[in-house]
């Protein structure tokens, strides 16, 4: 086996279906029987629509949810003002997205898991990681039931409390957001409209909130409970807090389908690699959910690192590529980190800061721009979408691919070319990346074979 993924998640499912479109030979384990029933991360970013596009599933995502509605916040039983969630970002030719999209994290992880089924892949339920040792050749896996099963590369994508860093020695260093317990349930409920995400603020920075969650009957209750409190996860539990908090009694809360409790906190891992093992989405990096930046930050991991798999178990790229990986993610991760706990406190607004479409790899040992005077795009920069001619330049990006925008023709096999960029790009030849990102760009492609060369994908 090439790659054995640990964890059924957005992470891992996402990795799955990109190692396996690449031909990788790939197994995504879980511990449950099951994909995770909550709805816990419900924004699906624009970068990360993007993303979705590109793997064959943004449709059904955006079939499978909603916009985000209007926040209205009630005192006394009676609504005293409202607030658009998220500062409007004006659409434009090269963001084709330009607002989240909201759906319930388990009918992501279906619409995943439909996605990889499609192309051959599979994940085995059932399958509890126990232990690990790796070699130059490869990582044996432990199972809880005894069984064991061998890969090339191993990635954890098993939460915060991955047994997979842990068993590579991995410390997490964090902070604690907030000391308030926070509690977040799906419920089903009557007595509210599903136009608003209802807000109710309580004393002391308590206070709860309903937000109706699209394509479903359900909403998301979540509530910021005084410090002393411990979490009564129980549907009496939960009905005695919407009747404590709101103008509703406790019978309209007619069932509960999921809850969980959480204390927000951050936490990042001192490596994102150890020899043939990646750490990847929770697994590397907790977020505070405020600003719905911990799944995409985790799609974004799975995308920048399936490539880098790909090319070196099927294109002959040196392992040094992998080494990218890291040096990547990880202070886009720290830089997340810092947004989301900004946004929980109030210091960040979402809008333009959360939609991760400046998300960028500028300093990256693979970004190279050899432009005498560059403008416009830069290396590093997310290759936008635009039109040459009549081709859409996302239609010409999708697949696992390289794409080289202003050339006739590709200077190498596996390489698509383009006559022309867009305007928006400035001058000059751009070499876009598998996962979006301009790698390379010059006054000519003089270079283009010489830069795949040294990153090994030629």
């Amino acid at each position: 086996m090439d790659v054995l993924i640990v964890g059924a998640g957005p992470t891992g499912l996402t990795l799955g279906i990109d190692l396996v479109r690449r031909g990788v030979d790939a197994l995504v384990v879980e511990r449950g029987d099951r994909l995770f029933p909550g709805s816990r991360g419900k924004g699906i970013q624009p970068r990360t629509q993007e993303v979705f596009e590109d793997l064959g599933v943004l449709d059904a995502i955006r079939a499978a949810g909603g916009p985000y509605p209007v926040r209205t916040v009630w005192k006394d039983g009676a609504r005293v003002g409202e607030q658009p969630m998220f500062e409007a970002l004006e659409a434009e030719e090269g963001a084709p997205y330009t607002e989240p999209w909201m759906v319930p994290q388990w009918r992501t992880q279906e619409v995943l898991y439909a996605r990889l089924v499609e192309l051959g892949g599979q994940v085995a339920f059932g399958h509890e990681v126990t232990g690990l040792e790796q070699d130059t050749e490869g990582v044996g896996v432990r199972f809880a039931d005894g069984r064991t099963v061998r890969a090339r590369y191993v990635v954890a994508a098993d939460g915060g409390r991955s047994a997979v860093r842990r068993a590579v020695g991995v410390g997490m260093a964090g902070e604690t957001v907030n000391p308030n317990p926070f509690l977040v349930a799906d419920v089903r409920l009557k007595g509210l409209g599903r136009d608003y995400w209802h807000t109710f603020p309580g004393p002391d920075g308590t206070g709860l909130a309903l937000c109706p969650l699209a394509g479903t009957d359900d909403f998301q209750l979540a509530a910021r409970l005084p410090e002393d409190t411990e979490p009564d996860l129980s549907l009496d539990g939960v009905r005695k807090l919407v009747a404590a908090y709101t103008h509703l009694d406790a019978e309209d809360v007619t069932e509960l389908r999921w809850a969980s409790n959480f204390r927000p906190r951050t936490g990042l891992a001192d490596r994102f690699r150890v020899g043939r093992v990646f750490l990847a989405g929770d697994a590397a990096h907790v977020h505070s959910p405020a600003g719905g930046q911990g799944l995409n930050t985790s799609v974004q991991d799975a995308y920048n690192l399936g490539w880098k798999l790909g090319a070196v178990l099927r294109d002959g790229a040196p392992d040094a590529l992998l080494d990218t990986y890291e040096e990547e993610r990880r202070p886009n991760a720290a830089a997340m980190l810092g947004l989301t706990t900004g946004v929980h406190r109030g210091e960040v607004r979402r809008g333009k800061a959360t939609v991760q479409l400046g998300l960028g790899y500028p300093e990256s040992s693979l970004s190279e721009d050899r432009r005498a005077n560059p403008s416009g795009v830069r290396a590093g920069d997310r290759a936008s979408d635009g039109t040459v001619g009549a081709v859409r330049l996302f239609d010409v990006f999708r697949g696992p691919h390289w794409t080289l925008l202003g050339a006739e023709a590709a200077p190498v096999a596996g390489v698509r070319a383009l006559p022309a960029a867009p305007e928006s790009y400035g001058p000059g030849v751009f070499l876009i990346r598998p996962d979006g990102y301009v790698g390379w760009a010059g006054d000519s492609e003089a270079g283009v074979g010489e830069y795949l060369a040294g990153v090994g994908c030629r």
